[in-house]
């Protein structure tokens, strides 16, 4: 989350009378993450979020994130809620920008998680792939498998600047990933982003995912992938297999795995470390220096990948096959 909007009082206070949530008592903005514009809202009704998107969202997806967080709030996943208006409208446009309210949750975030906090992400994570299997809604992954090719030719050899003969090894790296990559596994919806600050806690329990502005319909597999890279390693760059093991077992306690998708969790976890490697490669070339919000290091998930391409099973991840 972050500003880049700015909403003045006035303005705030005239948007909020097409709403039945009361009149504002609180109204600050929110300034971690880079995507949106996000405000924290306390009306005397409750808590919400005021969310502004910006220019890299495409505005024909978020119908699909709105419906889906209805969805999902609706079959017992705790996530913010979208708000309508008094005629029914969700998205709304403030300031030339698309806008919407959702509801506010409770809870905090934890970059570094316990392993039993990763064991209730995991939880949390299969309850989600199980609640949208009745969701009708289809939008494919943009960052998919498919689109890791281009995106690396777009950063040149900008890379090398971060190690030298990193565009090359990529490239190589690359093509190995995609010669290995897994068909037919189940697919369904997908957070894509589940990040650990995209998971709320009270103590060891999860009491909300948010920012489901990267969902999608993809291979299940994949998406608990993209936690394992996202919480099971440490700030050293370490792997803790403590903390993949209770991940996947919480996963598998409310989904277990099928024998394919346990066999393609080494291909899809270096899948999933060359997708955020290329994206943070790509904003960190072309974020301007004078950015509100600085790119994170790519380096970070070339680290993770080089891990993956030194192990080949899935008991490497601690997950048991039997």
């Amino acid at each position: 989350m972050a500003v880049y909007t700015q909403v003045t009082e006035d303005e705030l206070s005239a948007f909020l009378t097409e709403y039945n949530i009361g009149e504002a008592l609180s109204f600050s903005g929110i300034t971690e993450g880079v995507e949106n514009s996000n405000y924290r809202l306390k009306t005397t009704t409750g808590d919400y979020i005021l969310t502004l998107y910006e220019k890299r969202v495409n505005v024909d997806d978020l119908p699909f994130f709105m419906n889906l967080m209805a969805h999902m709030a609706h079959h017992g996943v705790t996530c913010p809620e979208p708000v309508a208006d008094q005629n029914g409208t969700v998205l709304k446009t403030l300031n030339d920008r698309a806008a919407a309210i959702v509801t506010f949750l409770d809870g905090t975030s934890n970059n570094i998680p316990s392993a039993q906090r990763c064991r209730s992400a995991g939880v949390a994570l299969a309850s989600m792939h199980k609640a949208g299997a009745d969701f009708d809604g289809d939008r494919g992954n943009a960052l998919d498998h498919t689109a890791w090719a281009d995106l690396l030719a777009s950063c040149g050899d900008a890379g090398d600047r971060l190690k030298e003969g990193i565009t090359a090894m990529a490239q190589s790296r690359l093509q190995h990933i995609l010669a290995d990559w897994p068909a037919d596994l189940p697919r369904g919806v997908c957070h894509a982003d589940l990040f650990p600050d995209n998971v709320l806690f009270t103590g060891d329990d999860v009491t909300g995912i948010i920012d489901f502005y990267f969902a999608c319909i993809d291979s299940h597999a994949y998406d608990l992938s993209i936690m394992l890279n996202a919480w099971c390693f440490e700030s050293d760059g370490s792997f803790n297999i403590t903390k993949s093991r209770q991940l996947v077992s919480g996963y598998q306690s409310v989904r277990p795995l099928s024998d394919e998708e346990i066999s393609a969790i080494p291909t899809l976890c270096r899948g999933s470390a060359m997708r955020f490697f290329l994206t943070r490669l790509y904003d960190w070339i072309n974020t301007p220096k004078d950015a509100q919000v600085r790119p994170h290091n790519p380096m970070d998930y070339w680290t993770r990948l080089n891990f993956h391409h030194q192990v080949n099973t899935p008991e490497a991840y601690g997950i048991d096959r039997s």
